[in-house]
């Protein structure tokens, strides 16, 4: 992997510029040269956001820190980011009613969960496949939606449903009996992250509701991640897989300092920055099309991590993954269409939901 020093000050002058979101402009939409710098901030925000899984491969390879461990550090320097970014440019967003701390406590216990088997799945399963198989959430969230909160469920949404899980055995080598064999922790976790990422997404649908800010929800909810994460790593190490054995375990890192720069840059990097920047191409572009945008993300993981980590995907899982793009690309664009006929304020719910389901 080339020298991380190299992209933390990458990384810096992109959260830099990344803050300039919090400063008032004004926009005009329909100008040709917005939309091209809104096409390049939601490709950029798609690259940062698709390198998540290859810090987290580097830190694991490279340091053989225990992944609950990486977890709770990573959602712990996300929470010093924001407090410092927030707090000084808008500290209005920091402050919540007493009568939403239960939800964001809930949410984010989800997030800790989630997390927790997502940076798992990367240690077992690589960057590249993990990420492919996150993103069969599309066909769980679809099925939830319907199951849980009575959504309609169309010919589209099976059409999905279908294509997106049959990406998914493609990918995680399911239909081959070997693989289960070899690697059947490795299967269950990616699959298990895909459903952890549903839930969390459908979570997240009631946020607009409460009237939260995307900041503030981001904020509390790893605040409380953070928490349940420690927890995991001191109660519950000797039972739950990736967790610490010892307290001492916390502080895998050591004098290591450039790996607690690797991860101080995880968490500011593709979490903060990455999210941000997508907020940002949202004022440039339709929520249909910087969502289609950043569905490029495991596209761009596959791609750093061969050169990076060397990972190879089979033809097999390369068609599995192309199914699972499709089919979540046509779902949003679906999803698009069906937006542009509802009212104004509708709209603009499932735009703050879109928002939502990109932290991760």
């Amino acid at each position: 992997m080339p020298d991380p020093l190299n992209w933390i000050g990458i990384y810096s002058i992109l959260l830099a510029l990344n803050i300039y979101q919090f400063c008032p402009r004004i926009i005009t939409v329909n100008n040709p040269s917005h939309l091209t710098r809104g096409y390049s901030i939601a490709v950029i925000s798609a690259v940062i956001l698709s390198t998540t899984a290859i810090f987290i491969r580097y830190l694991t390879q490279t340091y053989a820190i225990p992944a609950l461990v990486l977890a709770f550090w990573r959602a712990g320097f996300v929470v010093l980011t924001l407090l410092a970014v927030l707090g000084v440019f808008r500290p209005a967003l920091l402050k919540v009613e007493k009568r939403h701390l239960a939800y964001l406590l809930a949410y984010g216990f989800l997030l800790a969960v989630f997390n927790s088997l997502w940076t798992l799945s990367v240690v077992l399963n690589g960057a590249a496949v993990a990420t492919v198989l996150v993103y069969c959430s599309a066909a769980f969230t679809a099925l939830l939606g319907w199951w849980l909160l009575k959504e309609r469920l169309d010919w589209v949404k099976g059409l999905v449903i279908v294509v997106t899980l049959t990406g998914c055995a493609l990918v995680s080598n399911a239909l081959d009996i070997t693989a289960w064999e070899a690697n059947f922790p490795g299967i269950l976790t990616g699959v298990l992250a895909g459903l952890g990422y549903a839930l969390y997404s459908l979570m997240g649908r009631s946020a607009s509701q409460r009237g939260l800010s995307p900041w503030t929800t981001l904020t509390y909810i790893f605040v409380f991640a953070a928490l349940f994460l420690l927890g995991f790593n001191l109660f519950f190490g000797g039972f739950i897989p990736g967790a610490a054995i010892y307290p001492a375990d916390l502080l895998w890192l050591g004098d290591a300092w450039l790996g607690w720069a690797v991860l101080f840059l995880l968490a500011a990097g593709p979490t903060v920055a990455g999210f941000g920047l997508y907020l940002v191409s949202l004022s440039y572009l339709p929520s249909s099309v910087a969502n289609l945008i950043v569905t490029l993300e495991p596209a761009f993981t596959a791609v750093i991590a061969y050169f990076l980590l060397g990972e190879r995907l089979t033809p097999v899982q390369l068609l599995g993954s192309l199914l699972i793009l499709g089919g979540v690309a046509f779902l949003r664009l679906y999803e698009g269409r069906l937006a542009e006929k509802l009212p104004d304020h509708i709209s603009a719910a499932n735009l703050t939901l879109d928002v939502e389901s990109k932290v991760s």
